[in-house]
C-alpha cells in the first residue's frame, strides 16, 4: 500500500482550479502517471454525502448518508449529522488501520471528524483544536473556522503533520467559507488556491513518491432567486415535511440554509396529486422525481429520501427566506444537480485518467 494524501477542497468548482491558479499542481499533473480532468460527484452535492462517498468509494445507497441533516418521518426527529453511526459502509481510513497502516483526518469543520472518524489515528479540526498534538506538530492555534484563512491553515497542517509523523493515509478537507463568498476570479479564491498549489508541491517534495488526489465535494454556483417551498405549501394548506439535505450549523456560508434539492415528505396521500401539481407550478422547480426513480437515477437509498425530491433550477434554490421568494445577487450555493462537476487532480494515479469517472473513484482504486 503506497502513502497517499487525499485533499477534498470543499465547494471548489472547477473554474476555482486552473492551470493559471495553480501552475505547481498542473505541471506535477503533467507528469507519466499523473492527471487533471474533471470528474462528477454524488447526489445531493453536499459535504456530507461527498466525504462519504469519496472516504468509501460507495454511492449513497452503499454509504447512507444522504445530507447533512436529518429527518425520522416516524417520530417527527431532525437535527444536523454531526456524529457517528449515521455512516454505514467502512472508510478507506478503517482498512489501511485493519492493514496496520496508520491515518490522518484533517479538517476545518468539526462535524466531519466526527462523522467519519472511525479509523483514526490522528485527528486535527480547526473547529476543536487539541493544543497538545498542534504543539506536538509545531502548529499555531488555528484561526476562526469561517475565514480565509482556515483553509490556509489545514494546508499547512497537512505538510507538517506528514513531515513530522508521515501518516500512510492522509485525508485533508477544508471548508467553503470562501467559494460561498468569493467568485473563481477574485483575489480571495486566488489567495485560496495559490496557498493550495504552494502546499502541494512542497508535499511533492518532502515524499516525491507519495500519491496525491486532489478533488471536491462539490461545486458552488451563483443563485438569483430563492424560494421557501415549505411556507408555500403550508400557506396551500398541504401536510408536507421539506427536508433541505444541504441545512448545516454553518449558517455563515449559507445564512437561508438555500441549496438546490429538497426531499418531500407527504403526510397525507389524498393531497398528492394536489402538491405534486403544486410543486411543479413553481417556477424555481426544475423537476420533482418519486423516490423509487430518484434512488436508480443518482444511487440513493430510496427509503431515506422522503416519498419525492425536488431538484431546483440553475439559478435558483430552495431556503428558509420570508414572504415565499428573495431575488438576490449574494447568495452562491449548491447542493443541486448543477454543482456535480468537481475537478480531480492525481498525482503519481493508481490508475489510468479514464478509470476515473466520479470521484469517489479515488478510494475504489486505492
Amino acid at each position: 500500500m503506497k502513502k497517499v494524501l487525499i485533499l477534498v477542497i470543499d465547494g471548489c468548482a472547477p473554474e476555482y482550479l486552473t492551470k493559471e491558479t495553480a501552475p505547481a499542481i498542473y505541471r506535477l499533473a503533467a507528469e507519466p502517471g499523473s492527471f487533471a480532468k474533471t470528474a462528477q460527484g454524488a447526489v445531493p452535492t453536499v459535504t456530507n454525502v461527498n466525504h462519504a462517498c469519496i472516504l468509501s468509494g460507495c454511492f449513497p445507497e452503499d454509504t447512507h448518508v444522504v445530507g447533512n441533516y436529518y429527518y425520522r418521518p416516524e417520530t417527527g426527529e431532525q437535527g444536523f449529522i454531526e456524529a457517528r453511526g449515521f455512516m454505514k459502509a467502512p472508510t478507506i481510513l478503517e482498512k489501511y488501520q485493519a492493514a496496520g497502516k496508520t491515518t490522518a483526518l484533517l479538517t476545518v469543520k468539526g462535524k466531519i471528524l466526527e462523522v467519519f472518524g472511525n479509523g483514526v489515528d490522528l485527528g486535527i479540526s480547526v473547529q476543536d483544536p487539541d493544543e497538545k498534538l498542534l504543539s506536538k506538530l509545531g502548529l499555531p492555534m488555528p484561526p476562526e473556522v469561517q475565514s480565509p484563512g482556515s483553509s490556509q491553515w489545514i494546508f499547512q497542517a497537512a505538510y507538517q503533520c506528514i513531515e513530522k509523523e508521515s501518516p500512510d493515509l492522509v485525508y485533508c478537507t477544508t471548508n467553503d467559507f470562501v467559494m460561498h463568498h468569493y467568485g473563481p476570479k477574485t483575489p480571495q479564491a486566488r489567495e485560496q488556491i495559490q496557498a493550495l498549489d504552494e502546499a502541494v508541491s512542497r508535499i511533492h517534495d518532502l515524499e516525491p513518491e507519495r500519491e496525491i488526489y486532489i478533488t471536491a465535494d462539490h461545486g458552488m454556483n451563483q443563485k438569483t432567486t430563492l424560494i421557501n417551498l415549505q411556507a408555500i405549501a403550508d400557506q396551500a394548506g398541504f401536510h408536507m415535511v421539506c427536508v433541505p439535505p444541504l441545512k448545516d450549523r454553518y449558517i455563515e456560508n449559507h445564512i437561508y440554509q438555500e441549496g438546490g434539492i429538497l426531499y418531500l415528505y407527504l403526510r397525507e396521500p389524498s393531497e398528492e396529486s394536489a402538491i405534486l401539481e403544486l410543486v411543479s407550478s413553481q417556477e424555481a422547480v426544475e423537476q420533482v422525481l418519486p423516490a423509487k426513480e430518484a434512488a436508480e437515477l443518482y444511487h440513493l437509498p430510496e427509503n431515506e429520501i422522503g416519498d419525492y425530491v425536488a431538484f431546483a433550477a440553475q439559478d435558483h434554490a430552495f431556503g428558509e427566506v420570508e414572504n415565499f421568494i428573495l431575488h438576490t445577487d449574494q447568495v452562491r450555493t449548491h447542493g443541486s444537480l448543477y454543482e456535480r462537476t468537481v475537478p480531480l487532480i492525481a498525482i503519481n494515479s493508481g490508475a489510468a485518467a479514464d478509470q476515473y469517472q466520479y470521484s469517489k473513484d479515488i478510494v475504489h482504486y486505492l
